[in-house]
């Protein structure tokens, strides 16, 4: 006769603690005297800090700092009458998001609905302060829901041209945003009037884009066995990781002309993108070396058995499992990566952050700090939490900590 025990784990509690909202409360929340004190307290202060925050942003603060500013804040001095190239850039990325939820995921979720809303809410207060842009914005959610059921509906057959509009979509953003030429259709912008949160985006996207290739190179180099190019790799990440990235900006900003021959400049947005790829490339290279010391030496041996060469073991066996293992600290290190380009506004560039301070200069916003660096906050938490969220949702289908 044989004799089952049942694990802790498959013992299911009682039936008002599976199914009541009371049971729940109790378990968790009220289980003895001291979680009981201590869920009220937390909670009282809780209330109280949401109701004062509330009363601040409704009644107390004073939000025509943003309000009048919120072009200069999305966009800086970007021309206006090419605002239609950033609008269609947006149309394009809502459209991609859309594909992307419904060849990927299939299903609607609340932080899809959350985003639909979003543009919805942002239109109504245009409404209210009399801009033309509401329209934009209702169009943006009508570009993600087409996409969300045309993905929902052919998977399979728009799955390659999703792919492929995500690859492309960064160089459309180059070339239309800066356009060429002195007419035309695409009129030239020069950089010096990129400013606001979209050199923000871009300044985050080009070092998160080029830096990752850029550290997996380092890290394999770092790895390798030829001692020149472990040197290298070495002395590189080492240094770049001993100063902090304000330094590495300066050296671009103001000291690199002095090293380049006469009449040759270099752009100051692609002198401040080289040096945040520099600095987040070193960083990445050490993130993506410690998920290759986690693959277990079987992996390697495994590889040998089947034929593969050096360069097929790296690519199909060995790299895949390792970046799946840094997923959390690849991400932490981008949302790192985003909040750290609001350092350019100390060398000069009129990001988020140097809009900002332009406008609290202004004698009309004395005394509105409060009120623009909350806007500001609020916008890197959106942006942060997209990532973040972003993150998870790529662990849970690759099966991260489970398998």
């Amino acid at each position: 006769m044989t004799t089952t025990l049942t694990s802790q784990k498959e013992i299911l509690p009682p039936p008002t603690e599976r199914f009541t909202i009371l049971g729940w409360l109790k378990k968790n929340l009220f289980g003895t005297w001291f979680d009981a004190i201590l869920t009220v307290v937390s909670g009282l202060f809780i209330i109280y800090v949401l109701y004062m925050g509330f009363r601040w942003i409704l009644t107390t603060a004073q939000w025509a700092a943003v309000t009048d500013n919120l072009q200069l804040y999305m966009k800086g001095q970007y021309p206006a009458s090419e605002d239609w190239r950033l609008w269609l850039l947006m149309y394009l990325f809502a459209l991609i998001i859309g594909l992307m939820w419904g060849v990927f995921l299939r299903r609607a979720e609340a932080v899809g609905w959350i985003l639909l809303a979003v543009p919805v809410i942002l239109a109504l207060w245009m409404v209210k302060l009399e801009r033309a842009a509401w329209l934009n914005l209702l169009i943006m959610d009508a570009a993600a829901i087409v996409g969300y059921f045309l993905g929902r509906r052919y998977p399979q057959r728009l799955q390659r041209p999703t792919i492929i509009l995500i690859l492309l979509y960064m160089p459309l953003v180059i070339l239309i945003v800066r356009g060429f030429g002195e007419s035309g259709f695409l009129p030239l912008v020069t950089t010096n009037l990129w400013g606001g949160l979209l050199l923000s985006l871009l300044l985050a996207i080009f070092g998160i884009v080029f830096s990752f290739p850029v550290g997996v190179l380092l890290a394999l180099g770092r790895q390798s066995r030829m001692p020149a190019i472990k040197t290298l790799c070495v002395v590189y990440i080492e240094i770049i990781r001993g100063v902090p990235l304000i330094t590495l900006l300066f050296m671009g900003q103001l000291m690199l002309p002095f090293f380049l021959p006469a009449g040759i400049t270099i752009d100051r947005v692609i002198r401040a993108a080289v040096a945040i790829i520099m600095f987040a490339a070193a960083y990445m290279a050490e993130n993506v070396r410690g998920g290759l010391q986690s693959i277990p030496k079987g992996q390697y041996e495994a590889a040998d058995a089947i034929g593969l060469n050096g360069v097929q073991k790296m690519v199909f066996i060995i790299l895949p499992q390792a970046l799946r293992a840094v997923i959390p600290v690849l991400v932490g290190q981008f949302i790192g990566l985003f909040k750290d380009t609001s350092l350019v506004a100390l060398v000069g560039l009129l990001d988020l952050l140097g809009i900002a301070r332009g406008i609290l200069a202004n004698p009309n916003y004395i005394g509105r700090q409060l009120e623009v660096f909350a806007f500001i906050a609020l916008i890197y938490w959106v942006f942060s939490y997209a990532m973040s969220y972003g993150s998870e949702r790529l662990e849970t289908a690759l099966g991260v900590g489970e398998r």
